[in-house]
């Protein structure tokens, strides 16, 4: 298997207007080692170029799962190839406004602020009804679904952060690698492109300007944002088997997605 450091450069596709699409297979999982090629994640599709969907057509997804809000979909409608076979799930979700990092950037002033918000917004995100459906919505299409399946929010790093980090913690991969892939929002793709396109969101949604560092740490991920989330699954659920539990998410559908993806 190869190691984390040389694993990360060749996990990220390149895409003209998908960010941060990678494939989060390859990692040391119990009991093997999870495929590659079949697990993949990705910012939004609303700004793919015609290479794009030609890109996507390619990898022959079964499954997109959406974790977007219905708002977030219907303002960003994501583009398909045509012909364009996959299953696309989501949960439908009309109370949530904006994405997680927009909705962060709520009252803060500063990067300190910034970072105290997103830490509160980890403790929350995971544990909500549709976040929870969503979960297992993925791990079902992961049990069930014969071909690649594709995860994505917004960026890509939140939501998407979370739900990835859950299934390989539920795979049994350790916290470097699970954390490295998270991580690795932070340097996928064009990031300073992708700053100055969440920064145009994060000051449209709120009418004023924020300077550049406290966009950065809204538009970058932490370890202690996860953390957070994590910590918040151990008091409340007593760990990640008693919040997948919570989510619906059954032993005989984990033990399909391991069957499926560790080899």
């Amino acid at each position: 298997m190869d190691s984390t450091t040389d694993l990360a450069p060749s996990r990220v596709l390149t895409f003209q207007g998908i960010h941060n699409f990678r494939d989060h297979g390859g990692y040391a999982a119990r009991g093997g080692t999870l495929r590659r090629g079949c697990l993949y994640r990705s910012a939004q599709h609303a700004n793919a170029t015609d290479d794009d969907l030609a890109g996507l057509d390619r990898l022959g997804l079964a499954a997109v799962i959406d974790l977007r809000s219905d708002k977030e979909r219907a303002v960003s409608p994501s583009r398909h190839p045509a012909g364009f076979a996959a299953r696309v799930l989501f949960v439908p979700d009309s109370v949530m406004q904006a994405a997680p990092h927009v909705e962060a950037a709520r009252g803060v002033t500063d990067p300190e602020s910034a970072a105290a918000r997103m830490v509160a917004g980890y403790a929350a995100m995971a544990f909500t009804p549709v976040f929870m459906q969503g979960i297992a919505r993925y791990f079902e299409a992961l049990a069930e679904l014969d071909g690649p399946t594709l995860i994505h929010c917004m960026a890509g790093k939140d939501r998407t952060g979370i739900a990835v980090a859950v299934l390989h913690r539920a795979l049994g991969v350790a916290r470097e690698d699970w954390l490295a892939d998270y991580l690795m929002t932070n340097v996928t793709g064009n990031i300073d492109a992708r700053i100055a396109a969440g920064a145009t969101h994060v000051r449209a949604a709120f009418g004023r300007e924020l300077d550049d560092d406290t966009v950065r740490v809204l538009m970058t991920v932490r370890p202690e944002f996860i953390d957070s989330c994590f910590d918040t699954m151990d008091r409340h659920h007593g760990g990640l088997d008693g919040y997948l539990a919570a989510c619906g998410v059954m032993e005989t559908t984990l033990a399909r997605v391991r069957d499926r993806l560790i080899v």
